[in-house]
């Protein structure tokens, strides 16, 4: 049984944490088959967003499975992270400029919370539980997530859930902005499936350049943002998907996207 289902459809793509048994905590085979649907999100054209949630009503996900999921005592880290290029984080090879959605329908533990940092937009059962809980076992969130949250929360609030450890629900998550909202169990994927279909129908360039300007503008000084902004403004320009918009709102109907 795979670890991940995986469905692509009005050039949305689903992705399903599928091991229930185990509050769909990340194991190796799971790590393997998420590297190579990184891959697939970034070369087919045919994904515009991503939408990631959990098998199951209890979890969204646990992080590593801390059963399965064991240091080589062989291998050094210099190996691992300079020949490997494998940092043992799941998520911290997630790099695209597609837009990337959880649906949080359970617990979202460690790496669970980690995934949220990088993505762009997260929906909240009122079941979701929220939590850093790495502190407990010795460890720290070490994929990324700590300079990533601490840019997006307020440091009050950050350092709480960091340095505890402790869980909080979605109405917390909400009140600190790791969330975007959160809805009844039944509504969780009809609402990200429907967020996700809107920005899907949207100019796949301009979505793409909109994110890139978010991220990489974020870390610039102002100047620099600015500047990066013109750029990316003049190569959407003269594009064929701006003229297609602008006719297609002159004639009153849907645009057809080329994606160039």
């Amino acid at each position: 049984m795979a670890s991940l289902n995986i469905a692509v459809e009005d050039k949305v793509a689903v992705c399903e944490f599928n091991r229930p048994q185990a509050m769909n905590s990340i194991d190796p085979e799971m790590r393997q088959e998420l590297y190579a649907f990184y891959r697939r999100i970034n070369e087919d054209e045919g994904i515009h967003a991503v939408v990631f949630t959990g098998a199951g009503d209890k979890a969204f996900c646990t992080g590593a499975d801390l059963k399965k999921t064991l240091p080589d005592p062989n291998q050094s880290y210099a190996r691992q992270l300079l020949v490997e290029r494998d940092t043992g984080s799941a998520f911290m090879g997630l790099e695209t400029d597609k837009p990337l959605i959880c649906a949080v329908n359970g617990y979202a533990l460690a790496g669970g919370t980690e995934l949220l940092a990088i993505t762009d937009i997260a929906i909240a059962s009122e079941n979701a539980k929220f939590g850093l809980s790495e502190v407990k076992r010795g460890s720290i969130p070490w994929g990324g997530s700590i300079p990533r949250l601490a840019r997006s929360l307020s440091k009050t609030d950050f350092m709480l859930l960091l340095l505890t450890g402790d869980t909080i629900d979605a109405q917390e998550a909400l009140r600190m902005g790791l969330v975007s909202k959160v809805v009844p169990h039944a509504d969780l994927m009809p609402t990200a499936m429907d967020i996700a279909r809107r920005i899907a129908h949207n100019a796949p360039l301009s979505v793409r350049a909109a994110k890139q300007l978010f991220t990489r503008g974020a870390d610039m000084p102002l100047t620099q943002a600015l500047a990066l902004d013109k750029f990316m403004y003049g190569l959407l320009k003269d594009t064929e998907d701006r003229v297609e918009g602008r006719k297609a709102f002159a004639e009153k109907r849907n645009p057809n996207w080329k994606g160039r």
